[in-house]
């Protein structure tokens, strides 16, 4: 699947989901960037360029908007009830996902264990 797609699809990708994990809370672009890297312990970093990249195609899904209200010079955005659902779905998504590793590592596990028998 092509990533211009992915956010059509409702799976995200790894710069998105984060991102939309940032904007449970209202933010702005810096704030979003320093949260996904704490979150992750440093783990995940994304860059202006993919950030705003990003947070313009999700707006244009729906899943975010800019918060009209600020009388702040940065822009902050926030989720949108959409994006709330997708972000709530693709956990569970990745949640499944997780445990389908888990069982098919065990599983590889107990048929390499069968095999010395």
């Amino acid at each position: 699947m092509s990533r211009a797609n992915s956010l059509q699809t409702e799976q995200l990708t790894d710069s998105a989901y984060y991102i939309l994990l940032a904007l449970i809370v209202p933010r702005h672009g810096y704030a979003i960037m320093k949260y996904i890297e704490e979150l992750t312990d440093g783990e995940v970093k994304i860059g202006p360029a993919t950030l705003y990249t990003l947070i313009k195609k999700m707006q244009k899904t729906g899943y975010i908007l800019l918060n009209e209200d600020d009388d702040d010079r940065r822009k902050t955005y926030q989720l949108t009830a959409k994006g709330e659902w997708v972000i709530t779905a693709e956990i569970e998504r990745r949640l499944r996902m997780a445990r389908h590793g888990n069982a098919a590592l065990h599983q590889s596990k107990e048929e390499a264990s069968h095999e010395k028998e």
